[in-house]
């Protein structure tokens, strides 16, 4: 399956947390998605921040099935963080450091020119400040 949309934290925790104000969207656009086969990416570096979220919300036991669910899933991809990656996420971050963007935002950015994603499953206004469609805003 081709990648469609990318999934930031504020994706998965929205998707994760039925108390979320934009879980039932988030829910929404996940069955859009399996209706249309196409599938979701996300990074190593998100489900690092995802996990330690939710494991400061007091949510820890959700961690060990979002892994489970990510890693057994054809309809969600994780791209990794390698050499390449990271010095391409330095230069883009240094390039940008007028804005208050994360380095896992700019690693999140890099990957969505890379693969020519323009949607981001999020609640995060850093991906609409660099040009893509936050769908939870």
């Amino acid at each position: 399956m081709k990648p469609d949309k990318f999934v930031d934290t504020s994706g998965f925790y929205a998707l994760l947390v039925k108390r979320d104000d934009r879980h039932l969207k988030a829910k929404e656009i996940l069955n859009q998605a399996s209706r249309r086969r196409t599938c979701f990416v996300t990074t190593d570096y998100v489900l690092d921040e995802t996990a330690t979220l939710l494991r400061a919300r007091g949510l820890n036991h959700i961690v060990q099935a979002l892994f489970n669910t990510i890693f057994e899933s054809r309809a969600c991809r994780v791209e990794w963080m390698d050499q390449d990656r990271f010095l391409e996420t330095v230069s883009f971050f240094a390039k940008h450091a007028d804005q208050s963007w994360s380095f896992t935002d700019c690693f999140s950015f890099v990957v969505m020119k890379e693969l020519n994603l323009t949607e981001a499953l999020t609640k995060d206004h850093h991906f609409k400040e660099a040009g893509f469609a936050s769908l939870l805003v």
